[in-house]
């Protein structure tokens, strides 16, 4: 995580970071590391951790408050009923995750300002990016994956993703042995059906078949090669240069430089 932090220089000296926590594994393990590296580290941060309560039928919000009190962070619970909005307005049957996920950014985005912050950190790892690269290759008709750092709120904010580098099967193991309260997600999390799902079963699949895949694709997120690609923009940027074809081929990922390989 830290070298992903120095990497994409997602915090800076005197930065005030709003760290939106849901209760699951991931936003547990981010909070946990980031206050291990604001202790170690010579530049100076400050936390503040959020969870939106968005009106779930029995969601434990005193779950979570109980923990963050018994850990000292400095915790704010925010209240709003996004639930009822998006099971008003998402039919039968439909995913709730795009309206659900921008109806929290948004009051995210709000409470960071109220609040002082100019950075917004967010717990997508390894198996997020790559996700989302397949989903917007297949169902979106674009090559795009999740940025580690993105200016947001029309430049008033950033959002940085700490744990892009983080295998999901080592944080899902780091927060068994740390014995995070791990809260359920019973609206968009219990759903059938999901593209995401669909993707990341397909995607571990892969990683079953060829031990290293992951990795491997990650690595390709690197490696760039926009003369490779169709994108007429990408072209006409570089003057229409065009490649040699002496190291064309798929072969070529075999070899990718070990620097441009980054471990789980």
């Amino acid at each position: 995580m830290a070298r992903a932090i120095a990497q994409f220089e997602m915090i800076d000296e005197g930065d005030r970071l709003l760290v939106a926590v849901s209760g699951g594994k991931d936003s547990y393990t981010m909070l946990h590391l980031l206050r291990r590296l604001q202790r170690k580290s010579p530049v100076r941060f400050a936390l503040r951790v959020v969870n939106v309560d968005q009106g779930h039928p029995g969601y434990p919000a005193d779950v979570l408050r109980q923990y963050m009190a018994r850990e000292a962070y400095d915790f704010t619970m925010v209240e709003a009923d996004t639930y009822s909005i998006v099971t008003e307005k998402i039919p039968a049957g439909k995913t709730f995750c795009s309206l659900c996920s921008r109806l929290r950014r948004g009051i995210l985005y709000r409470v960071a300002k109220e609040f002082g912050c100019n950075k917004i950190a967010l717990g997508h790892h390894r198996d997020d990016v790559i996700q989302t690269l397949f989903l917007n290759l297949i169902f979106a008709g674009q090559l795009a994956a999740m940025p580690p750092r993105l200016l947001a709120d029309r430049g008033r904010l950033v959002v940085v993703r700490p744990l892009v580098y983080c295998a999901e099967e080592d944080i899902r193991h780091f927060a068994a042995l740390a014995a995070f309260p791990i809260l359920p997600c019973d609206l968009c999390g219990s759903q059938d059906g999901l593209q995401r799902k669909a993707v990341g079963r397909m995607i571990d699949t892969l990683e079953e078949d060829y031990p290293g895949a992951k990795r491997v694709m990650l690595a390709a997120l690197h490696n760039v090669r926009p003369t490779r690609l169709l994108d007429q923009k990408l072209w006409q940027s570089r003057g229409a240069t065009m490649e040699s074809d002496d190291d064309e081929g798929v072969d070529q990922a075999a070899s990718i430089p070990s620097h441009h390989l980054v471990r789980s």
